[in-house]
């Protein structure tokens, strides 16, 4: 029996993502959160020149830097996703952000022209973390910072099980959330030192959390017999909640070139 050709990750990916992209430049979840206040923090009166939104996403990176910023480049692969981003770009009067399109493996700018590259809710799509920060690692200028905020997996394997199974069931383009250790040793290898990490819990309503990616109600039930069957400690780590409501833990990691 044939079967239909299916596209590459990188097109899975952007067809997984491009129908929801309003859904993520108005998502709740991505617009606020401590770790864009840090950012915001961390940027003003720092006289950065150009920072780099790598899988920008919804934006919400760039809509926080560029007020403190000469210019922020929103990089993304969904052409409908940095649509979105200009629109709301403009709508904010935000005319330094400008958008490209790519994939995170192979970036299309000069080595170090970047002074901050920054990567949130992005990574754990990626086909390769490692080409991906190499990358981030050539583009950023030698005195420059990468800066990553991401979900983390849970060190056990008992957890990060779950938290992998519930991720991929919701959207089938995840590739996997990893550790911080996992973390700082890909990164270590890319040429990049850990000078910085804050970690943090992130609550996700599960209605919206599967409504915002449009996850078939095959897969979604999937979840849910998952939360209900999931042991004790694994409920108690995740505060799964009767209606399907979780926490992750997510971080924030600084990096610095070698």
């Amino acid at each position: 029996m044939s079967h239909p050709a299916r596209p590459g990750h990188e097109g899975h990916v952007s067809a997984q993502f491009s129908p929801q992209a309003q859904a993520y430049v108005a998502s709740e979840v991505h617009a606020k959160g401590a770790d864009l206040a840090a950012l915001a923090a961390r940027l003003a009166g720092a006289g950065v020149g150009r920072l780099l939104d790598l899988g920008c996403g919804g934006g919400h990176v760039s809509f926080t830097a560029a007020p403190h910023v000469g210019a922020v480049v929103a990089y993304d692969l969904s052409a409908e996703m940095l649509a979105a981003v200009a629109g709301e770009a403009a709508a904010r009067g935000l005319a330094n952000i400008e958008t490209v399109r790519g994939v995170a493996e192979e970036l299309p700018f000069p080595d170090a022209s970047f002074d901050v590259v920054v990567s949130r809710y992005s990574a754990h799509h990626w086909r390769d973390l490692g080409a991906g920060l190499r990358q981030a690692r050539r583009v950023v200028k030698p005195a420059g910072t990468v800066i990553f905020m991401d979900v983390v997996a849970p060190p056990t394997p008992l957890l990060d099980t779950f938290v992998q199974s519930i991720e991929l069931l919701r959207d089938t383009s995840h590739v996997r959330d990893y550790s911080v250790a996992q973390w700082t040793a890909a990164a270590e290898v890319a040429g990049l030192v850990l000078k910085g990490v804050e970690t943090r819990r992130l609550k996700l309503e599960f209605a919206s959390w599967i409504a915002r990616m449009k996850t078939p109600p095959v897969l979604a039930a999937a979840i849910r017999a998952l939360e209900e069957s999931a042991s004790g400690p694994v409920r108690d780590y995740f505060e799964i909640e009767p209606d399907g409501t979780f926490t992750l833990d997510t971080a924030s990691l600084v990096f610095a070139p070698a």
